[in-house]
């Protein structure tokens, strides 16, 4: 009993407890989570403030029967928080904290309990502010900001994205992929997308200059032969006058 955590009259189990969730839908959902990881860890990687993972348990009631009564979300973000790696996000060895981004990837099997139960946990128990799920493959999104207590709808803009306080960004489709983009309307990119980005701008850049320095060549080519019609016409000048006797 000396790893438990005694308050009030209720036991608290060991905090590290591992993860135990079962496998992901397809790979096209697990793409996706994964995606999603690595586009806000690279996105805030100067933070130290904040847990982003995604298929990991959360322990949140010590009468929680793992792998039974509950299902971890597929992606979740904890704000104020150290910055770690875990095994399981135990609510109770977390100074309480629930996530405060929740993402759901919808299925044919879990489609009812993400907009259902899941949906009244989230709301309810965690008081999670910002809930989206998303469906990778008919790629509906929808979202839902907490309150009063109450899950109200997100509006969408007119390019159907909608608002995560939370994070401070955007969720939207973009190319097949759920996205993240900053408030002024630009995409989240990965590290390796970045670094083609800049890649393909070096390259416009040295196109340009190439470009330039050709101009530039044309026009001193262009310079030279004048200068060479220039010169040619004085010396022609110049051997008439000899001709008709008259020196320089």
């Amino acid at each position: 009993m000396s790893q438990s955590l005694v308050i009030d009259t209720i036991i608290f189990p060991p905090g590290d407890i591992y993860s135990d969730e079962p496998p992901l839908e397809s790979d096209l959902h697990r793409e996706q989570i994964e995606l999603l990881i690595r586009l806000i860890k690279w996105w805030w990687r100067d933070r130290e403030n904040f847990y982003a993972t995604g298929n990991l348990t959360i322990y949140f009631s010590p009468n929680q029967k793992k792998s039974e009564e509950f299902r971890g979300p597929d992606f979740f973000v904890v704000l104020d928080t150290e910055k770690k790696d875990r095994k399981s996000w135990v609510v109770w060895q977390e100074d309480g904290k629930y996530p405060n981004v929740i993402i759901e990837m919808l299925s044919d099997s879990t489609a009812s309990v993400d907009k259902g139960v899941k949906k009244q946990i989230y709301q309810n128990t965690f008081r999670t502010p910002d809930y989206f799920w998303f469906d990778p493959v008919s790629l509906e999104l929808r979202g839902f900001h907490l309150v009063d207590g109450q899950y109200q709808d997100l509006a969408p803009t007119q390019s159907g994205w909608l608002w995560s306080q939370q994070l401070g960004l955007y969720l939207a489709v973009y190319l097949g992929k759920l996205r993240f983009f900053t408030p002024d309307g630009q995409l989240i990119m990965l590290p390796e997308d970045e670094a083609n980005q800049q890649l393909q701008q070096a390259n416009q850049q040295l196109q340009q200059t190439n470009q330039q320095l050709q101009q530039a060549n044309q026009q001193l080519e262009q310079t030279n032969q004048q200068l060479e019609q220039e010169r040619q016409r004085a010396a022609i000048l110049v051997e008439r006058l000899r001709s008709a006797g008259i020196e320089e």
